[in-house]
């Protein structure tokens, strides 16, 4: 089979259309809010706000309202919650996160095991990327439009919010507001993560593609570039290898950013592991 008939059979199916174009977009707007999640040293609230959505989407499918907001109220009421156990007890704060989250997620187990419906409400927790509809897909478009938009429009403030929130407020900002605004906006990208992998493994696309730009450059404009182009590459290689080797589409998306990363560790341009010991084993010359 020719390089062409490989790229080319996958895309005879509906269904993998779908999927590949489902993947792409969640993995180039995970990738982008994952840039302001790493800086500002968000990966563990990452984690939980995409876990405690998940009762907030079964609530949200069980009353005919858009998964969207179920889940934007969960990552609210996880936030909200971590900030009450922190402030009111000894307990800290990433300890806060991990009963909050893991509470928040053991409710969303219960309520997938005892909602009677038509579909497989276990795909919230694996991802069901084959299996997104035309509806689906608007969808994840609307929500990932709404996202990048803010994004784009609110980078500067996101930006200076995660180098000097002193000097943010002192220039007229609100901190407490855009970090609002950020877990709005991390809660409706996990949403649009859902699909693709899952509850379980959306974290990662939301961590690993920020995580392997700020490897390879050290400015911010920079990041914003690389962490969809690796993303996107990642998913679309992850979505391929699944279908010729008949594996989960999810996690090979994951494997797929996790190689990326490894190549970024291991080889970044003053930052690679490889890179910085050949240079510490050159000779020093005169």
């Amino acid at each position: 089979m020719t390089p062409y008939e490989l790229l080319i059979e996958p895309l005879q199916y509906g269904f993998m259309q779908r999927a590949l174009i489902t993947t792409v977009i969640a993995a180039v707007v995970c990738a982008v809010l994952s840039c302001w999640l790493v800086l500002i040293g968000w990966s563990l609230m990452g984690d939980a706000v995409s876990h405690a959505v998940l009762p907030g989407v079964v609530l949200a499918y069980l009353v005919g309202a858009p998964f969207a907001l179920g889940a934007v109220l969960f990552g609210f009421l996880a936030v909200a919650l971590i900030g009450l156990v922190g402030s009111t007890s000894r307990v800290k704060e990433d300890a806060a996160i991990g009963i909050v989250f893991t509470s928040l997620f053991a409710l969303g187990l219960v309520l997938v095991s005892v909602t009677p419906s038509q579909t497989d409400l276990s795909h919230i927790l694996f991802g069901n990327v084959l299996g997104v509809s035309v509806a689906d897909l608007l969808q994840i478009a609307a929500l990932a439009v709404v996202v990048l938009t803010v994004a784009l429009l609110k980078r500067r403030d996101l930006t200076l919010l995660a180098f000097d929130p002193g000097h943010a407020f002192a220039i007229g900002l609100s901190p407490r507001v855009l970090r609002a605004m950020l877990l709005g906006m991390l809660a409706m990208t996990a949403v649009v993560g859902l699909q693709v992998v899952g509850v379980v493994l959306v974290v990662a696309m939301l961590i690993i593609p920020g995580a392997t730009a700020y490897l390879l450059t050290d400015r911010f404009g920079w990041m914003l570039f690389w962490a969809p182009v690796l993303g996107a590459s990642a998913a679309v290689t992850g979505i391929y290898l699944s279908y010729w080797i008949d594996v989960s589409p999810g996690g090979m998306v994951v494997l797929a950013q996790a190689a990326v990363f490894a190549v970024a560790y291991l080889f970044a341009p003053r930052r690679g592991v490889v890179v910085r010991l050949v240079g510490r084993s050159r000779p020093v010359t005169a």
